[in-house]
């Protein structure tokens, strides 16, 4: 049966299991007790993943391939700062034989702080194009996300939006809803722009947005949504996997308000919609690494990209995965032409720029 770990908890269990030997313990059964408790078997038929998307299908998905391949799947959950702290601090000694995180520049951070290795897989090749992959491989995406505008349905016309840097022209004042500047999504939203359009212009986008809010940022995206339906603004910055969680609720309220409004992709004319990604990293010191690279290429494969995304509702990476329906409706769209490296390699002025422009 898989067990589910939060970070620290197999640091806790090692100790216990020294301490359990200094009392007399025989020194063999210790150890096997050590095995037994994070999951592995003689036969090694396990996989340690750490874990920072905290998503009920990805413990669904891991259940999946517990049950077609007869590898437990051990989580152990935490912030990926945290989980990429444990690792390098831990060095050989880490249990982590796999890192999954969304954003693209968290990947890049947990490459940069040398955490992971290169993932050697001719099947996880073919199922994740070049452009969602790591130029090393050290990592490759699961699954994409676009931050699109939502807008009132009953106020706002799609022709009335066109980019990002239009949400700072004079007939959206007062009306621009969207999360705070420590959300790592407007932080990667911004570090983009950056790349694109360049510091100074960027800036001066960040200054028209502050003076655009409708009020103060608060709350995630799904109470943006809820703010533009409530009357609170006409438009909010969101990703667009809440929308098709939103619709798909068990809270009719929630789904009431997604109903109500629309998803727009900006900038379609000129740079693309900004996406960025979820994706899963090979630990450097990965211990059980044939089953990692087996869970990568089922997470990465038609049957797993479809599992995750009809539940998620992110975008698959496989193209031959079938889009659910939704996604479907929403149509293709342009999307940023971006090395993902370059989300880490800005978030800190990204998040400078923010801050002089009194982002709150």
């Amino acid at each position: 049966m898989r067990q589910k770990y939060v970070a620290g908890f197999l640091t806790f269990m090692m100790m216990a299991v020294f301490v359990l030997s200094a009392c007399g313990t025989d020194k063999e059964k210790a150890n096997e007790k050590a095995v037994e408790n994070t999951g592995a078997t003689k036969k090694n038929q396990v996989v340690n993943v750490f874990t920072a998307r905290h998503y009920d299908i990805d413990f669904s998905m891991f259940d999946e391939f517990e049950k077609q391949t007869g590898i437990v799947v051990n989580e152990i959950k935490g912030t990926a700062e945290e989980l990429v702290e444990r690792m390098k601090r831990e060095g050989a000694s880490s249990e982590a034989d796999l890192f999954i995180t969304v954003d693209g520049g968290v990947l890049d951070y947990a490459k940069s702080n040398g955490v992971l290795q290169k993932i050697e897989s001719e099947v996880v090749n073919g199922n994740v194009p070049a452009k969602l992959r790591d130029k090393d491989n050290n990592w490759v995406g699961v699954a994409t996300r676009a931050r699109v505008i939502a807008y009132a349905k009953d106020r706002v016309k799609p022709e009335q939006l066109s980019t990002y840097e239009a949400l700072t022209e004079e007939q959206w004042k007062g009306k621009v809803l969207v999360r705070s500047s420590s959300n790592l999504y407007n932080q990667s939203l911004v570090a983009s722009l950056i790349a694109l359009n360049g510091e100074e212009q960027t800036q001066q986008w960040a200054n028209g947005m502050v003076a655009n809010f409708a009020r103060t940022p608060d709350g995630g995206d799904r109470d943006q949504a809820k703010a533009v339906v409530a009357g609170l603004g006409d438009v909010a910055i969101m990703n667009t996997y809440y929308v098709g969680q939103m619709l798909n609720s068990k809270d009719a309220e929630e789904v009431k308000v997604a109903q109500n409004i629309g998803i727009f992709f900006p900038n379609q004319e000129t740079t693309g919609a900004h996406l960025n990604i979820s994706g899963i990293g090979l630990a450097a010191h990965a211990k059980n690494k044939d089953n990692a690279i087996k869970l990568i290429e089922f997470m990465t494969g038609k049957e797993g990209q479809e599992m995750l995304t009809n539940a998620s509702f992110e975008f698959p990476v496989n193209e031959k995965a079938e889009v659910p329906a939704l996604l479907k409706e929403w149509g293709e769209f342009k999307t940023q032409e971006l090395d993902y490296a370059k989300l880490s390699e800005f978030n800190k002025k990204a998040t400078e720029l923010m801050n002089k422009a009194a982002w709150k």
